[in-house]
């Protein structure tokens, strides 16, 4: 094995470009795993291309992949094994951690929001108490969706949706279709998809919306009352500030709006309807206290269209910085997976 390897590094300026970087090494407790795959992901794409990234990084936290080597003291791994990395447990005792809600654990250390050593590479060093085994029913590539499909189950979770509830989706991205299948899979079918995108609204269909709709489409809210055919719930999965506005008016009495979606531009929040309507807003940042565990088993069970959930075609690490300006132009409407092993 040559002591470099190829990664896609952001460079400044909303520029990325791809390096010989060292291979790290893995110490004691730790594995070597080899990238398969890495999806791109919405907070990839506002760190380069609104140019919050530290020049220097390797971004990329949606990864598949194999063992390759195993550090000192380690046990229960062998090379070849294929492996998600699950999230850092919190601490299990403070209020966020009693309520299931680890990823806003209050003994953790603040979080540095531009601080990463991401998958954007070849190889990768992980503890080894955080691998989860890929099942065997469940592809390499198929995994690389097991984060953000955790992200989508603790969504879910947190707008405690009823399998009769009337449900809004806007944003038909990787997140909005993501939301959408995990709902379908909890038996929850009265879901309408807002989105500009022609692609992405035939894609949504495809799942199994029940109504896709371009945002115009949506009603106007009257004073003080719903409008005629309102939603239960609605998840704002686009991040923008006039998509969240829209969701709320869409809500019926004692409606939940869920932020999911992150965006430069700050919604104005309609605080009078909140108040005779009785409505909540609740943000969704990351996974349950089970971590990734329900993710890697319902990509397995095949309840969840990964085939229309991720693109058919990975890109180079030389193509990370395209897709991610397509992506954000809406001209693609699944998940885009980069394949590490090839440069351009």
């Amino acid at each position: 094995m040559s002591a470099l390897m190829p990664a896609a590094v952001y460079v400044g300026d909303g520029q990325m470009s791809v390096q010989e970087l060292p291979i790290p090494v893995a110490g004691a407790g730790d594995v070597l795993v080899e990238v398969a795959q890495c999806g791109i992901c919405g907070s990839d794409m506002h760190l380069v291309l609104e140019r919050y990234a530290r020049p220097g990084t390797v971004l990329g936290h949606e990864w598949a992949g194999t063992v390759i080597s195993l550090g000192p003291g380690v046990a229960g791994w062998e090379p070849g094994d294929r492996v998600v990395s699950n999230p850092t447990p919190g601490c299990g005792k403070c209020r966020p951690c009693r309520r299931g809600r680890p990823s806003v654990c209050l003994e953790r250390e603040p979080p540095d929001y531009l601080s990463f050593g991401g998958a954007f590479c070849r190889y990768m060093v992980v503890r080894a108490e955080r691998l989860l085994r890929i099942p065997d029913a469940l592809s390499t590539r198929a995994a690389a969706l097991t984060e953000p499909t955790a992200i989508a189950i603790h969504t879910v979770n947190l707008a405690r949706v009823d399998t009769d509830d009337r449900v809004l989706i806007t944003g038909a991205g990787p997140v909005g279709l993501l939301t959408l299948s995990v709902l379908l899979a909890r038996g929850v079918t009265d879901v309408t998809v807002s989105e500009p995108s022609a692609s992405r609204r035939e894609r949504a269909k495809a799942i199994g919306a029940a109504a896709v709709l371009a945002p115009d489409e949506l009603g106007g809210a009257p004073l003080g009352r719903p409008v005629e055919h309102p939603y239960a719930v609605a998840f704002e999965c686009s991040g923008h500030a006039g998509a969240a506005e829209a969701a709320l008016d869409q809500l019926d009495f004692a409606g939940t709006l869920v932020f999911v979606g992150t965006g430069r531009e700050m919604p104005r929040i309609n605080h009078n309807r909140m108040i005779v309507l009785e409505l909540t807003a609740i943000g969704a940042y990351n996974y349950d206290d089970e971590g990734f565990g329900p993710a890697l088993a319902l990509l397995a069970g095949g309840a969840l269209p990964t085939d229309l959930l991720i693109e058919p075609d990975d890109v180079a690490l030389s193509g990370v910085l395209d897709a991610m300006q397509r992506l954000a132009r809406g001209e693609i409407p699944g998940k885009v997976m980069v394949r590490p092993q090839e440069v351009s």
